[in-house]
């Protein structure tokens, strides 16, 4: 059977979710958050040691501007009323994206990582303001300005996920089949899953189920 060390999650449908339950999209990704809650809890069960979140893309800045407070709001929220909690249970959240938000919200995050660094149980690296392509040419121009060779090695040195294994698995929710600028390099043998749930309705047993699925998957990156 396979092991898991990193699962990776498009967590979309939240915006439709709200729009279709309550009339708002702020209620869905409101709802959102429950189900990112259940998803850290099952994956410390699992034993996963990686768990990587995309929360807010760079395409994600085109959203109304109410709505993008709203997430901002939620964001911070959490990270004032969670973050100890996180780390009372060993986990480790890293930032992947470029840190350009409000001089509060980088307080927050850098704050939040400086005290959680040392954990070791969970590693939550969570997507803002990332989009892979970007990603990509930044790598590729420090690999140029440290006049590095250009090898698979030296790129994914100057990733936003350096030191971090490829995910094992993507999760896409949302009915949506599409990689929408998350993690192009890093994906390249990862196993896939789209599913047709929103978001706020993708359960611990849907999750589970994913799991068990790649685990009797045969891999064979190329061979027979």
């Amino acid at each position: 059977m396979n092991s898991i060390k990193h699962v990776a999650i498009i967590m979309d449908g939240n915006g439709r979710w709200g729009v279709k339950h309550k009339k708002s999209r702020n209620l869905g990704h409101k709802e959102g958050l429950k189900t990112v809650e259940k998803i850290i809890k099952s994956s410390i069960k699992n034993k996963i040691r990686y768990l990587t979140l995309y929360a807010f893309s760079t395409e994600n800045w085109k959203r109304p501007k109410k709505e993008i407070n709203f997430l901002f709001n939620l964001l911070e929220n959490f990270l004032i009323n969670k973050i100890s909690e996180l780390n009372k249970q060993n986990i480790k959240l890293k930032i992947i994206g470029k840190k350009r938000f409000s001089k509060k919200i980088n307080q927050l995050l850098n704050k939040s990582e400086k005290k959680t660094l040392k954990n070791k149980r969970l590693q939550i690296n969570l997507a803002l303001n990332y989009g892979s392509k970007s990603e990509l040419l930044q790598s590729f121009n420090f690999v140029c300005k440290n006049k590095k060779k250009i090898n698979e090695k030296n790129i994914s040195k100057y990733l936003f996920t350096q030191n971090i294994p490829d995910p094992d698995i993507l999760i896409r929710t949302g009915n949506t089949q599409r990689l929408s600028n998350f993690l192009l390099w890093q994906l390249a043998y990862s196993e896939i899953f789209f599913e047709k749930k929103l978001w706020p309705d993708f359960t611990e047993n849907d999750y589970n189920r994913i799991l068990n699925k790649f685990k009797r998957i045969k891999r064979n990156y190329g061979n027979i």
